[in-house]
């Protein structure tokens, strides 16, 4: 078998590369672990609308029937949405057996940008990525994103790396890794659902186009690995630090009593932080994700 037997681009992004429209792929461990039914599918064709109306063809990416899936119908985003999570987190591990068993997966940050860099889909809009987890001088509980972006040459926009990580030893990771970090017009880390960590990055821009300059000068020099982008969520949908600080220790901690671990920490503190604030992180999540959305296909309209 070749790559075409498990590659499977939408009509509509198949005619984009055709045509050399902009592309930006998008996850989809949101839709089926990231969000509640039928929020998350509602957000999802959104997403798909806002990157449409940007000028950017959507390809949400998943595993379907054993198919590494750029692009999808609306009829298997709404799957993938009411099944949640029982259909399989797919990350860089997990790819392999799910695609033997021709299964149904749903793509973490670094299942998708697998799938965008076998389907020459250069820019990738998520939520925030997966970092260094707290604790994990102990636990060793680092995600598989960090490593993906160290390889995989596919720029990744994002509001931060999930508040409920160690931002700093995420930093420190990238950086030993020597993925580029960019702040979209912030000097700092943005922190998911607020706009200010404390954490200072090396790298503010505010033009779309020289984030689509520094993509493209990296491919022609052959640096290899990935590029994050940074994007504030906006300051309206932003949250009193303190108050989402307070939610995240008291979620953590739960997750300890419960032995909550690995891949499923992530989807239980995000749960457990909407319930605490009473439904007000939820909306910030949808309204980062919208932003990163836009932001993702001025910088694929500039390649």
């Amino acid at each position: 078998m070749q790559l075409k037997d498990y590659l499977q681009l939408s009509p509509e992004v198949s005619e984009a590369q055709r045509c050399g429209k902009p592309i930006v792929a998008m996850e989809s461990t949101i839709i089926s672990h990231g969000m509640p039914y039928p929020k998350n599918v509602e957000t999802a064709l959104n997403c798909e609308r806002i990157c449409r109306e940007n000028g950017a063809a959507p390809a949400t990416c998943a595993i379907i029937d054993g198919k590494l899936c750029a692009g999808l119908t609306e009829e298997q985003i709404d799957t993938l949405g009411r099944e949640g999570q029982k259909i399989a987190k797919a990350s860089r591990r997990d790819l392999p057996l799910i695609l033997a068993q021709k299964r149904n997966g749903a793509t973490t940050v670094a299942a998708t940008m697998i799938v965008a860099n076998l389907a020459n889909i250069s820019v990738f809009a998520t939520g925030g990525i997966g970092g260094v987890h707290r604790g994990a001088e102990t636990t060793m509980d680092i995600s598989a994103d960090l490593e993906e972006l160290a390889k995989t040459p596919v720029c990744v926009v994002c509001a931060g790396a999930k508040s409920i990580l160690d931002l700093g030893l995420t930093l420190e990771y990238l950086e030993t890794k020597g993925v580029p970090v960019i702040g979209f017009g912030t000097d700092e880390l943005p922190a998911f659902f607020t706009r200010h960590s404390g954490f200072p990055l090396q790298w503010r821009v505010d033009d779309p186009k020289i984030i689509a300059e520094a993509i493209k000068a990296a491919r022609e020099i052959g640096l290899g690995g990935g590029m994050l982008v940074t994007n504030p969520i906006p300051e309206e949908y932003s949250m009193d630090k303190e108050l989402i600080d307070r939610a995240i220790q008291r979620a953590v901690e739960e997750a300890e009593q419960q032995g909550i671990k690995g891949k499923e920490i992530t989807p239980f503190l995000l749960a457990k932080i909407n319930e605490l604030t009473h439904g007000s992180s939820l909306e910030s999540n949808i309204a980062l994700v919208y932003n990163n959305v836009r932001l993702a296909a001025q910088i694929a309209a500039g390649l």
